[in-house]
């Protein structure tokens, strides 16, 4: 496993390897870093934040100082896939998820910009989608059909299930339903964390079960 200087653009997401992200950057400091990105076709890492607010603020009334902002220590790293300026102090762009890194030490800059030294996370190899979890593949693929139908004829459309389809491989398979799943970020985080695509799967599929019975997400 390789380390890396990451430039960090924390937020109240998360994005797993193989995921899309939209971005609207109109902070300073975001705004050089994905130019700096765009520029030198180099990919930046997201990390979900433990506490604090994406957007720099002023301190509100009775606060001394704005929320600190902690970041949790495994992230992904973003590629620009499509990068727009449609005007002055703006960038949209469309990212895709790549390697995940554990951050081994972060550091704020005096312009707001967060980097750490990460290490890079290997991905385990595709492991098969067993019998007893098949029907999240198949639940999976009506979802995505329906959201295929959704978005007919829209070409700007971003779809949260992007090719390539690696609908036999349990960590894709964890992957996407994480992306669509109506849970709290700090949870996505946990799955994240998950080393195991066997185990991550399961694990989706318990909270799919406790989502169906009504009870939640624990």
């Amino acid at each position: 496993m390789a380390s890396a200087q990451i430039p960090l653009f924390p937020l109240q997401s998360v994005l797993y390897p193989g995921g899309v992200l939209s971005l609207r950057v109109f902070e300073v400091r975001y705004l050089d870093l994905i130019q700096r990105c765009q520029k030198e076709k180099v990919p930046f890492g997201v990390v979900c934040l433990r506490q604090g607010s994406e957007v720099r603020r002023a301190p509100a009334l009775g606060e001394t100082e704005p929320p600190v902002e902690v970041l949790h220590d495994i992230g992904t790293l973003a590629h620009i896939e499509v990068f727009e300026r449609p005007q002055p102090g703006l960038i949209l762009i469309q990212c895709r998820g790549g390697a995940r890194f554990q951050l081994q030490g972060s550091e704020q800059l005096k312009h707001g910009l967060w980097v750490g030294e990460g290490l890079l996370l290997e991905e385990a190899a595709a492991v098969p989608v067993p019998e007893d979890l098949r029907a999240l593949r198949d639940d999976l693929q009506r979802l995505y059909r329906s959201l295929q139908a959704d978005v007919a004829g829209r070409e700007e459309a971003w779809l949260p299930i992007q090719p390539p389809l690696q609908w036999d491989d349990c960590g894709w398979l964890a992957y996407r339903w994480c992306d669509v799943l109506p849970v709290s970020p700090q949870l996505k985080q946990k799955f994240l964390a998950v080393e195991s695509p066997l185990l991550r799967l399961e694990l989706v599929g318990d909270l799919l079960k406790r989502l169906k019975a009504g009870s939640g997400p624990q």
